[in-house]
């Protein structure tokens, strides 16, 4: 439709079409604004659920674990001979061990050269064949290697490797034997012109430790069928135990690596008649690093969250629309987004709940029932901990420090139970049990609410609230062009009615003047 802009009648029909949108779109600006105030809303419940699983980790990661209440400093009287180090012991170490001789691989070599001079380790076995002692048969060949494994054991049954001559070299075929789980080590020395097969693990096997297949490793490399067959021969080296002696007892492991009660020895060298003096005590400063660091991370959580569902709701202040952000500068439109972002979780009950929850899991005593942990302490207070008497900072925690301090001394075993203790009756559970199953459901049901990155918009609630906007604003543009398009017509028909009605009195203006 051609549109006529106000020639007949005078009038600017631009800007009044554009005065009576104006109006229309009213609606549509609303409905914008709701759908900004949903998606802040989205936002800051996702910002609560990162804190929250943030708080999650962070517990999980620190006093969840045995390990944090077990740390320990080791010394021993000779590092260079024997180190040790705590795992996962609950007890301290006070210990003298003797070194008598060192856990050792079982290794073998071929026994004779098995090529000439000029044989070339990385051309194709088939180019090389006429320079090995025995020729390699020209087809696609399996051979089959056992070694010892880590707990000294021999397999079950052997490590197949398979190669073909006409297209791998001999360092080829030993690399692959490298890189499988045959649990062995093997390479070609062009100065000897022989082959060597190293065990991956150390220690005595009571027999062979290292068993090959016969024919390309008993033919053309020269070695013997097992490494016990070497060692008869002078070709080989057999597997050894670690032999010492700890706090008077006499004993063996098959690796110079070994844990006992939950300290971890590296045997390093023999010590002869010397002994070794190990010791161990509880590192009460990493422990309450550990604590205290909880509690700072959780109080940060509390104070995060306490402070959105505090936060004041400016209702004067509503999302802006393009044309009123662009008649403000930057820093006053950056001011009341500012207002208008506050406050969208104001007095919240999914979080407020939770709030609630979470001081009543940390207040609560723990295992009270015949299920007790039966140790010395089943409630925070009794470490030293508890929630800040000013109720304004929210169930806050606040540290004794010196009866924390005295508990970590007295028994940091128990401090880990308190924590983590896994009650079969329900409500008994460890603090920090009952702590993180609060957690995990508040994100859940703030997740059926808002959402998370790997949902779509229909699987929850505010998602759904969105689109169902999104859809109401597409309507109502439908609707405005449609209304905006009616107005021009309007307006044109009344130009052509001026113009024509101007015509017909010009024409008589025209017949009377003569």
């Amino acid at each position: 439709m051609v549109r006529i802009g106000g020639l007949a009648s005078g009038m600017d029909i631009d800007s009044l079409v554009g005065d009576l949108m104006k109006a229309e779109r009213i609606p549509l600006n609303k409905l914008h604004q709701k759908k900004q105030l949903f998606e802040w809303q989205r936002d800051d419940y996702r910002s609560m659920n990162k804190l929250l699983a943030d708080l999650d980790k962070f517990v999980f990661d620190g006093i969840f674990r045995q390990s944090t209440f077990t740390k320990k400093t080791v010394t021993t009287s000779n590092e260079s001979a024997v180190s040790v180090r705590n795992i996962n012991a609950t007890s301290n170490l006070n210990s003298n061990i003797q070194v008598h001789s060192l856990a050792e691989a079982a290794n073998m070599k071929s026994s004779i050269e098995i090529a000439a001079a000029d044989f070339d380790p990385n051309a194709t076995l088939e180019s090389q064949n006429g320079k090995l002692a025995s020729p390699v048969p020209i087809a696609q060949t399996t051979i089959s290697v056992e070694a010892i494994q880590k707990d000294g054991s021999m397999p079950t049954a052997p490590v197949d490797i398979t190669f073909d001559p006409t297209k791998d070299s001999l360092n080829d075929v030993l690399n692959r034997i490298n890189n499988s789980d045959a649990g062995v080590v093997a390479f070609y020395d062009s100065v000897t012109r022989k082959v060597s097969i190293t065990a991956k693990n150390t220690g005595d096997a009571t027999g062979a430790e290292i068993k090959l297949s016969p024919g390309f490793f008993t033919d053309t490399l020269k070695l013997d069928a097992d490494s016990d067959l070497a060692v008869s021969g002078s070709r080989g080296k057999a597997g050894a135990n670690a032999d010492f002696t700890i706090n008077g007892l006499r004993t063996q492991r098959s690796t110079n690596t070994f844990v006992i009660n939950g300290f971890e020895y590296t045997l390093k060298q023999p010590t002869g008649t010397a002994t070794v003096t190990v010791n161990s005590a509880t590192d009460e400063e990493a422990i309450f690093k550990s604590v205290k660091d909880f509690v700072d991370k959780y109080n940060e959580t509390i104070d995060g969250i306490s402070s959105k569902i505090n936060e004041e709701r400016y209702r004067k202040y509503q999302p802006l629309s393009d044309e009123e952000r662009e008649a403000m500068t930057e820093k006053q439109a950056e001011m009341w987004d500012e207002k208008a972002k506050s406050g969208m979780l104001r007095n919240d009950s999914i979080l407020s709940g939770a709030l609630n929850k979470m001081r009543i899991d940390l207040y609560s005593s723990v295992g009270n029932s015949t299920d007790s942990i039966n140790d010395n302490y089943d409630q925070l207070s009794e470490i030293g901990i508890k929630t800040s008497s000013n109720y304004r900072e929210g169930g806050k925690l606040v540290i004794d420090e010196a009866k924390l301090r005295e508990a970590i001394k007295n028994d940091p075993n128990a401090i880990y139970k308190l924590f983590t203790h896994d009650s079969a009756i329900d409500g008994e559970d460890g603090l920090a049990r009952k702590l993180r199953s609060t957690i995990k459901d508040t994100i859940t049901v703030i997740e059926g609410r808002a959402g998370n990155a790997l949902k779509t918009s229909a699987q929850f609630t505010l998602g759904r609230n969105l689109t169902s906007i999104d859809s109401q604003i597409n309507r109502f543009e439908d609707r405005l062009i449609k209304v905006e398009d009616r107005y021009w017509r309007q307006f044109t028909a009344m130009e052509k009615a001026i113009q024509k009605a101007n015509s017909q009195s010009a024409y008589l203006m025209q017949q009377f003047s003569y």
